[in-house]
């Protein structure tokens, strides 16, 4: 097994995760087997209980682990599936040693960080790096590993000490370390200065790492100069010095590494000259991706309604998923971001300018998407988002708490059921229609949800839901909830025009509801943002843009002939499997950063 380490220094927020990513896609293409693991050195065990405005989304993975974001950037880009344990952080790994003497398997000695907590880093990392994650049973050739936080954090330093052993105990040849830098420019000045990036390589030489290559950020192109002076001072080759400047959006990124030679680089440290390589990196896919990307014109706005809209990363699967599905369908993604509390009554009179301008936003979008949340902060905002699009014939998606609103809209404007609300923001609701799943805790917070994938059986085959997955009987979708509609007043719904047309292997539990006489109004208790990737979008994505730009009833005839034969839709654990195959749809992802035009 072959390692390479991605480090940050300087500052935080260089792209080390895209970084990471990149490299990996660029091995990848070589013909090399490719696995990831983000190290977070914060105490938590995972990241289910931090705030999105903190630490941005929970990323969650198949068996239900809730992740760190860059997961998520992994998965996406090397079209693998990761598990829980590719994420480590210092809780994970005290929690494990403290469980080991609890046992007594440190018996009669002193527990120390070194060797017991460095010792059990380094055997969770080779531990885990040979965990196939590309759908077969062989493990991957090389595991990139990212170390998140930046050189000289106080709570990194164990797992500095940890590497810097793990470096000697596989050997060389087996390890590379690529340190992500900043090269600013001072306006001032107007040269492009190197001493922050000098400090930081001396911090981590201090720590024990050398680093084999350096992966600077700019805003602009690294002058010829610039880079011979970081080689003099840092101790690496000009030929390992790599520029990452500012691009149009992410998916030139491998295409920079690649154009700089930096997959020679890496193989020449890792003993895998590249005469052993199956092959040069071909990415062409990925130039044609990043070409197209930059060409696209025909907007298409999405008014994305929630309550952590002062941060994109707290919605950033889903803005990739919308991304996939945009560029896949030739429109130009404009994302408008409408705080739903700013659409509350009360903020016509506390805040009425930003009141007028969050409906005007609404009201100005092709399409309306109310994503997950928690808490009872901004529920009303959302349900008049969901309203809306409802009386107005506008495309609409929620995504876990979003289809529960639409289902307490719908009780209380169509069914007239006026005291309608989740348990969840009145526990003594008077006509409960959301409530608190039966098996979940109230007492504990962390991984008490229901978490990961879980299978959705279609109710009806003929919804849009089932034409859009091309047909299928069931489809395997991950969630992340521990609140759920009512089982007890679906007959009710049904009964007043709301169709759940996807329900779980017991029938009780509902995953997709949809309004048959509305253009695209669904509903989902599950998350399908988080399966979304470059080559394969989302189908319920691929919904929302379609029906925003009109092209839905063209993508329905494509994705539903997409089936061979004809399928029956089976409710239950014994329904056959069928293929998904999306016909005539090129997929294609980007992002450049940007929190409201893309």
């Amino acid at each position: 097994m072959k390692y390479v380490l991605v480090t940050g220094g300087v500052v935080s927020g260089l792209g080390k995760g895209v970084t990471a990513s990149s490299i990996g896609v660029l091995l990848k293409a070589c013909g090399l087997r490719v696995t990831s693991i983000k190290i977070d050195p914060y105490l938590n065990t995972d990241a289910g209980t931090m705030s999105p405005f903190e630490h941005g989304e929970v990323f969650v993975l198949d068996d239900g682990g809730e992740v760190d974001l860059d997961l998520g950037n992994y998965e996406r880009f090397l079209d693998i599936k990761l598990t829980r344990d590719n994420n480590i952080t210092t809780g994970k790994i005290y929690q494990a040693v403290i469980n080991k003497e609890r046992k007594g398997d440190y018996l009669g000695k002193t527990v120390q960080v070194v060797p017991h907590i460095t010792d059990e880093i380094q055997d969770w990392i080779e531990r885990v790096a040979m965990n196939p994650v590309d759908g077969t049973d062989k493990p991957a050739d090389v595991c990139v590993i990212e170390l998140g936080g930046t050189i000289g954090d106080i709570e990194s330093m164990p797992f500095i000490e940890a590497l810097g052993q793990f470096s000697y105990r596989v050997g060389a040849g087996n390890f590379c370390l690529v340190h992500v830098s900043l090269v600013p420019v001072l306006t001032v000045v107007g040269e492009q200065k190197t001493k922050p990036t000098q400090h930081s390589v001396r911090g981590l030489r201090g720590l024990g790492l050398m680093p084999d290559i350096l992966a600077c950020r700019s805003t602009q192109p690294l002058e010829e100069n610039v880079k011979l002076k970081l080689s003099q001072f840092c101790q690496v080759p000009v030929s390992n010095i790599v520029n990452l400047h500012d691009v149009t959006n992410i998916w030139h990124i491998p295409l920079l590494l690649r154009d700089q030679r930096a997959h020679e680089a890496i193989l020449k440290v890792l003993g895998l000259c590249v005469g052993k390589v199956p092959q040069e990196p071909k990415l062409s896919e990925w130039t044609e991706r990043a070409s197209r990307f930059d060409k696209l014109k025909s907007p298409v706005r999405i008014a994305m309604v929630g309550k952590y809209t002062g941060i994109s990363d707290s919605y950033l699967s889903i803005l990739k998923a919308l991304l996939h599905a945009s560029v896949a369908l030739d429109r130009k993604l404009v994302v408008d971001w409408v705080p739903s509390c700013d659409l509350e009554d009360s903020a016509a009179k506390e805040t009425p300018d930003a009141y007028e301008k969050a409906w005007g936003l609404l009201k100005g979008a092709n399409g309306v998407l109310v994503p997950g949340g928690f808490g009872d902060r901004g529920v009303q905002g959302k349900i008049l988002a969901a309203k809306h699009a409802r009386e107005n014939n506008v495309p609409y998606l929620g995504i876990c708490l979003g289809m529960q609103i639409a289902v307490i809209e719908y009780a209380r404007s169509v069914m007239k059921l006026r005291d309608a609300n989740s348990t969840e923001f009145d526990p003594a609701a008077k006509t409960p229609c959301v409530i608190f799943m039966p098996e979940g805790s109230k007492t504990h917070m962390g991984a008490t949800m229901r978490l990961g994938s879980r299978r959705t059986f279609f109710q009806v085959n003929n919804c849009k839901s089932a034409k859009l997955y091309a047909n299928a009987n069931y489809v395997d979708e991950r969630h992340r909830h521990r609140y759920e509609v009512n089982p007890d007043m679906v007959s009710e719904f049904e009964k007043a025009g709301l169709s759940f047309v996807g329900r779980d292997e017991s029938g009780r539990r509902m995953e997709i509801i949809e309004l048959p006489t509305h253009k695209f109004f669904v509903g989902t208790q599950f998350h399908p943002e988080f399966n979304s990737r470059p080559g394969k979008p989302s189908p319920l994505f691929l919904g929302l843009i379609a029906a925003s730009s009109g092209q839905l009833e063209h993508l329905l005839q494509r994705t539903s002939g997409a089936v061979s034969s004809p399928t029956r839709c089976i409710a239950g654990p014994g329904a056959p499997k069928t293929k998904l195959r999306m016909n005539g749809l090129v997929s294609t992802y980007f992002a450049n950063g940007s929190s409201i035009h893309i």
